[in-house]
């Protein structure tokens, strides 16, 4: 038998204003997709956007169904958003934010399972790491620099 560690590295600022500006302004507009989040069921609004290597950020938020598999995620929203609008453009990083009517969150809230791996797939389709940046409604602010640091042993085209 052998036993494999694996190590994910996390950058932990303490307020928006520690972060590069273009991660800043990032957050901020993942900030402001949360207004646009439909959670009727929950009341926990997600706010994602996303920076590509053209300057422009595209911005999703959760939308919940009573059917709760089906509902999409801010990132994955976000994603796809920036795919329809910008065709062939490199993700540079990903910002993630949420707020819930019932309590502050103090911890950054990170990606789900599904997200996980649409992230990992874009890094691999276009040749390069996704930053995530990811903060509750309040508190520190957690800086991964790709999105393969929280799913480390991703499921792959190469299985197929």
């Amino acid at each position: 038998m052998k036993e494999i560690t694996i190590s994910t590295k996390i950058k932990v600022y303490e307020s928006a204003k520690e972060l590069p500006g273009e991660y800043q302004k990032l957050l901020k507009s993942a900030r402001a997709a949360v207004n646009h989040a439909y959670a009727p069921y929950s009341n926990f609004r997600v706010g994602s956007a996303v920076l590509l290597d053209n300057g422009s950020i595209v911005q999703g938020a959760n939308l919940e169904n009573a059917a709760y598999s089906m509902c999409i995620c801010a990132e994955r929203t976000a994603l796809g958003n920036a795919a329809m609008q910008y065709p062939g453009t490199v993700v540079k990083a990903i910002a993630v934010t949420v707020q819930s009517q019932k309590k502050e969150i103090g911890q950054p809230a990170s990606p789900c399972g599904a997200c996980r791996q649409v992230i990992s797939e874009t890094e691999d389709r276009q040749q390069q790491d996704i930053a995530i940046i990811m903060q509750g409604s309040e508190g520190a602010i957690y800086v991964l620099e790709s999105g393969k640091g929280l799913l480390p042993i991703g499921f792959h085209g190469g299985f197929l």
